[in-house]
C-alpha cells in the first residue's frame, strides 16, 4: 500500500483529504504544519508522495516543496500541492519550488484518487 504524507493546516481539509485517499486504497500519514511533517518524515522514512497545502504558518507549503526537494531521500519523491490559491504567480511558484503537480481545492474525491494514481505511475516508469 502507498503511503502518502498530506500537510495541510486546516483540519477539516485534513481529515476530508485522509478520507478520500483512504478510500481510494493509500495509507495515509498527516500533518498540521511543515515542522510536524519534518519530524514524521525524520521518524518513519519518505512516503511514497506528498500532498501539500499552501497557504500554512510559519513554513508555507512553497518553502517546505523547497526543503523536500533539497534531502536526498525525498528529492525524487511525487509532490502535489493541493491549494485555493490558483491564481498564476502561486502556481508558477510551486513548480518553480519542485511541485511534481500544482491542484486546486476544492478537488473532488475520484479527480484527487485519479490524479495521485498517474502521479505515483509516472514516478514508477521513470524508475
Amino acid at each position: 500500500m502507498k503511503r502518502i504524507l498530506v500537510v495541510d493546516d486546516e483540519i477539516g481539509a485534513l481529515t476530508l483529504i485522509g478520507i478520500m485517499l483512504e478510500r481510494g486504497g493509500f495509507e495515509v500519514l498527516k500533518a498540521h504544519h511543515a515542522n510536524e511533517a519534518l519530524s514524521i518524515l525524520n521518524q518513519s522514512g519518505p512516503p511514497d508522495m506528498f500532498i501539500l497545502d499552501v497557504m500554512m504558518p510559519d513554513i508555507d507549503g512553497i518553502e517546505l516543496c523547497r526543503m523536500l526537494r533539497e534531502r536526498g531521500d525525498t528529492k525524487e519523491t511525487p509532490i502535489m500541492i493541493l491549494s485555493a490559491r490558483g491564481d498564476a504567480k502561486s502556481v508558477i511558484q510551486g513548480m518553480e519550488a519542485g511541485a511534481t503537480d500544482y491542484i486546486l481545492k476544492p478537488i473532488f474525491h475520484h479527480n484527487l484518487v485519479e490524479k495521485v494514481h498517474n502521479l505515483l505511475n509516472m514516478g514508477a516508469t521513470a524508475e
